[in-house]
């Protein structure tokens, strides 16, 4: 029995693999042949089941379903190889049954204008009364201090300072219509009441100009707004008197044009010019008085009248006669002779092509001579002409210094644009009135849109719309056209 157990013990028993010589791929227990050196950029699967041991797999992407509904939370947007559209906000255009409340604001920046101060000199103090005797001031003593009242007397004492000038923030954020200039703009115009039953403002806007240096920066923009302002708070003419809107044109430097997003605004049938200061750069009687040397002052004194007619100090058709009596004797020929001095405003020629190629009427209706009024018409191609008409004395062939029929001041300037219209069979709506004198507010206030061309202040406020460039071919950009566009009407 020893020598079994002796012999049993000797005996080699049978291997087997213990926990520790265990691995988890099957592939390296039991593969018999290992090439020694792997092929570049060829892996078997061996290698990739063994390389994953040392690998973490994160959890997959997180994909939100479609669900093929969009809303304000899934918006319809594809974004896919660079492109990036989102259809349009339903805004746009409105439900069936209903009408869209749009507010079209164009934005003209006045590069021709820049503004190099930001703010209003403090008032001398030598306006206010002085006790006898009291020294004379210094020139630095001359100026007080923003927070001191800039009179010793009472009666004379403000009941508000005049408010500071804003800073110039196109100096900050580039001379031109910038992104920032526009998100003011539309941060501003968020600050007004909406309709009963708005909650939100849409807004879109489209550059309409750039201008001519390298980087092509927009100079005219118009932004379009859903729903206007409530009207019941602030009606349009409110609106564009609106200090904040004044405060905003002075911080950019530019004029803000605001006009109801109607059929009309894109399509107008008829616009009328005034001729002196608009279509032209002078006033003609001006030019007429000019002419007379004896006495030497008739031309300041002339001059001074025509001033404070436009700017509404004086009633246009007593002024006109008065002035007109100043130029008795003046011969006819007076106003062939003046043809060649006229100078016709910067882009006229090109604006009335422009209009004549849309199927636009023009007229002209002056406070000035019918001659040269007529004359220039002719010239430009206008539809109608309408001035004033001086007598002249058959055996002298001189002005007499009187004038026939009635004025062409601002009520008959009126009557005139409602009558081209009834005749042409044109809504008012679909009328622009183009002027720069008091005598202009009336046919501008009985046309669809009144324009200031580098008015007075007064017509500058009162006006639907204000260009202060150097070329009335601007009064295109109103009609929503974009630059190329008016290049090819231009043409």
């Amino acid at each position: 029995m020893a020598d079994e157990d002796t012999a049993s013990a000797s005996k080699p028993t049978r291997p087997s693999m213990t926990s520790a010589m265990r691995s988890s791929s099957f592939l390296q227990e039991h593969q018999q042949y290992r090439p020694p050196s792997k092929p570049e950029n060829h892996y078997g699967i061996d290698t990739v089941v063994e390389d994953m041991r040392a690998t973490t797999i994160s959890s997959p992407r997180q994909i939100s379903p479609f669900n093929g509904i969009p809303s304000p939370d899934n918006p319809p947007r594809i974004v896919e190889s660079g492109v990036s559209h989102e259809l349009s906000h339903p805004n746009c255009t409105p439900a069936p049954g209903t009408s869209a409340d749009k507010l079209v604001a164009t934005l003209f920046y006045r590069h021709s204008a820049p503004r190099a101060s930001n703010s209003i000199p403090s008032p001398k103090r030598a306006v206010s009364p002085k006790p006898p005797g009291s020294p004379k001031l210094s020139a630095n003593e001359a100026e007080l201090p923003p927070n001191m009242a800039p009179s010793s007397s009472l009666e004379t004492f403000p009941l508000e300072p005049p408010a500071s000038e804003p800073d110039p923030l196109d100096h900050i954020y580039g001379s031109h219509i910038s992104p920032m200039c526009i998100t003011s703009f539309l941060h501003l115009m968020s600050s007004f009441p909406l309709p009963p039953g708005s909650t939100d403002m849409a807004s879109s806007h489209r550059c309409l100009r750039v201008g001519a240096t390298p980087d092509h920066h927009p100079e005219v923009v118009e932004l379009t707004m859903s729903p206007a302002p409530s009207p019941d708070y602030l009606s349009l003419d409110d609106l564009r008197k609106h200090e904040l809107i004044y405060r905003f044109e002075r911080e950019w430097n530019v004029d803000v044009a605001l006009r109801t997003d109607t059929l009309w605004r894109r399509y107008p049938r008829l616009v009328v010019f005034d001729m002196d200061s608009t279509l032209i750069t002078q006033e003609v009687i001006d030019l007429l008085a000019a002419t007379i040397k004896d006495p030497p002052d008739l031309a300041a004194r002339v001059a001074d009248i025509t001033h404070r007619t436009m700017i509404g100090e004086l009633e246009f058709e007593l002024a006109f006669r008065e002035r007109v009596k100043l130029l008795a004797g003046l011969p006819a020929s007076i106003f062939e002779e003046l043809r060649p001095v006229l100078d016709v405003t910067n882009g006229v020629p090109k604006l009335i092509s422009a209009l004549k190629k849309l199927g636009v009427k023009t007229a002209v209706l002056s406070g000035g001579f019918l001659p040269l009024t007529s004359w220039l018409a002719s010239e430009l191609g206008l539809d109608y002409a309408h001035a004033n008409e001086v007598v002249i004395d058959e055996a002298t062939g001189k002005l007499t210094g009187e004038v026939k029929g009635r004025i062409v001041g601002a009520e008959r300037k009126r009557e005139l644009l409602i009558e081209i219209a009834a005749k042409e069979g044109i809504a008012l709506e679909q009328v622009v009135a183009v002027g720069d004198g008091a005598n202009d507010l009336l046919m501008m206030e009985a046309a669809g849109l009144g324009v200031a061309w580098n008015a007075k202040p007064r017509v500058q406020m009162e006006a639907g719309a204000r260009l202060n460039g150097d070329t009335l071919l601007d009064l295109l950009y109103l009609f929503g056209f974009r630059d190329d566009e008016i290049s090819k009407l231009a043409a």
